[in-house]
Order: structure tokens, then sequence, then C-alpha cells
């Protein structure tokens, strides 16, 4: 009888292990496979760094993406390692058969700003959205201009109103030309 507890110990021991470490490595949900099929590529978003096209606010009442809407997306980390999370992206041109965008975060950086440009990330208040559950405030990654393939869209969640798209545009195109693309 001991030895049947403590095989039951040992075994529940190894299942609290096995989870813990898979809490910290990340969901399964959230890594991409290692093979990846050319369908799965064609839906990869990327970080893009060549010249921004015109930004022109331009949303449209249908189902497709356009310029000035917040869409879900899957967006990678930025290790590009394969892991990555689905989140609200600013769409801010169509560019070659996709469109690029600018990932948007709830999470405030106002307060840690100096930290973050350290590390090369800088961030704009585009305020709350529809696009969030609680509306909460949000902002966007100036510095990682994503290119999302069409398939790679989801769903659009929202739409900026034209002000605060083109202070974006705006804060977009100073940050490109004060730190380059």
């Amino acid at each position: 009888m001991r030895l049947l507890n403590r095989i039951v110990n040992v075994a529940a021991s190894l299942v609290r292990d096995a989870a813990h470490t898979s809490r910290r490595r990340g969901r399964a949900a959230s890594r991409r496979p290692s093979r990846t099929s050319t369908a799965e590529l064609a839906q990869t978003t990327a970080p893009y760094e060549g010249d921004l096209p015109p930004l022109r606010y331009a949303p449209q009442d249908d189902d497709a993406a356009d310029p000035g809407e917040v869409v879900w997306a899957w967006v990678p980390y930025d290790e590009n390692d394969g892991r990555g999370k689905d989140r609200p992206v600013l769409v801010i041109a169509r560019h070659r058969g996709g469109y690029l965008g600018l990932q948007t975060t709830s999470k405030d950086h106002d307060r840690d700003a100096a930290d973050e440009a350290r590390w090369g990330r800088y961030w704009f208040d585009i305020g709350g959205g529809s696009w969030d559950s609680r509306s909460r405030e949000s902002e966007v990654r100036l510095d990682r201009v994503l290119y999302l393939p069409t398939a790679a869209i989801r769903r659009v969640g929202a739409v900026l109103e034209q002000q605060r798209y083109d202070a974006v545009a705006d804060a977009l195109q100073a940050h490109r030309a004060e730190h380059g693309s």
C-alpha cells in the first residue's frame, strides 16, 4: 500500500511540474508550428521595414479591412521565434495585396516610456475603443510596422475616428523621420 501511495504521489508531482513548465513556456495555442505550410505562410503577419505608402484614412462599411480600422490578427513576438499572440492591429495602409498595421495594447507604457525607448520601443496613445471588450485606453507601437496578408486578418473590430488616425499617421511619420524605418 505504501508503494502504491508513493507511486501516486510521484505521478501527481510530475503532472504538477509539467503543468508549471507548460505555463512558463507559454500556451501551446500561441505558438506557430515549426513546419509551416504554404497556406500558413500566406497568413503570417511579419515586421515590415520598407518605405511607407501614402497613409490615407479610408474605412468602408464592408467586411474587408481598411485603413483606419482596428482588426484582429496573429502578431509574432519581437523574438520572431514562432510564438505570438492574437491581438488588435490598427490598419494604416493597403500594401502589396495585404495591409500595413500597428499592433495595439491596453498596457500603459507612459510610466515606463524611458525604459521602453531604451529597448527601441515607442508607443502612441490612441484612447479607448470597441476593439477592447472593456474599452480600455490603448496605445499603438510606432517602431514596429507589420505586414498583414489579407488571410491573416480574423475580423474587423472597430473603426478609429479620422482625427485619431491622422494623429497616429503624423506620429508614425515623425518617428520614422527621427529614428529611421
